[in-house]
């Protein structure tokens, strides 16, 4: 069995060589493979990936993007190239924990889910306090998302996806930023497929420490639920 592990990056100089450190170290029952794909950086992280021997001896692909397209765009490109039987999602940041992989992967491989999200709000590790709103706004997308595709999760938004290759392969998806995550979760709603959650920890970061989503893509996360539930 093989864990493949996409990690989508632009401009994460201060955290790559930490995140990638600390994904190579957590513990497995089953192998990984570490695909990074740099949605064109523009902030030095490129370089590392370039040039940093240390860094690269811990990843086992490296993909970059001629220009910037998007989370969503980067998840397509590293979904393409994961060989593993399960696949998970894992930002560039330092806000989620490799160490918790294998409470996330073991429903898949007791054979009880095809799909498991890593819910921030179900009651996990450490969650670090931090913006109101940001939690409405989740919330409400996340009821709204539940609504259309007859789902009861808790954490539409969460970076932890994991999923079985074959459910992987069977998705086509088209968004570019982060409209993937309704995406996602719209197109596995209509598979007839079993899934969980799991409840982790959170380390989130200020927008000062780098945090990107912003207003626009909780307008856009909106319209994709609209769009993938009809069309």
């Amino acid at each position: 069995m093989l864990l493949s592990i996409i990690i989508p990056c632009y401009n994460e100089k201060d955290t790559i060589k930490s995140i990638i450190k600390a994904v190579s170290d957590a513990p497995l029952s089953i192998n990984k493979e570490i695909i990074v794909v740099d949605d064109f950086s523009i902030d030095g992280t490129r370089e590392f990936l370039n040039d940093d021997a240390e860094l690269l001896s811990q990843i086992d692909q490296v993909l970059f993007h001629s220009k910037n397209m998007g989370k969503g765009a980067a998840l397509q490109t590293g979904f393409k190239s994961a060989s593993g039987d399960i696949v998970i999602i894992q930002d560039a940041d330092l806000e989620y924990d490799p160490n918790e992989y294998q409470a996330l992967i073991d429903p898949i491989l007791e054979g009880h889910a095809d799909v498991v999200y890593g819910s921030r709000f179900r009651g996990g590790g450490s969650t670090r306090v931090h913006y109101f709103w940001h939690r409405v706004a989740n919330g409400m997308l996340t009821l709204f998302s539940n609504i259309m595709t007859n789902l009861n999760l808790t954490d539409m938004e969460t970076c932890y996806k994991v999923f079985t290759k074959e459910v992987v392969s069977s998705l086509e998806l088209k968004e570019k930023r982060f409209g993937i995550e309704p995406e996602i979760t719209a197109k596995i709603a209509k598979l007839n497929i079993k899934i969980y959650e799991v409840g982790i920890s959170y380390f989130g970061r200020s927008y000062e420490e780098g945090k990107k989503i912003g207003l626009r893509d909780a307008f856009r996360a909106a319209y994709c639920i609209v769009k993938y539930k009809f069309f």
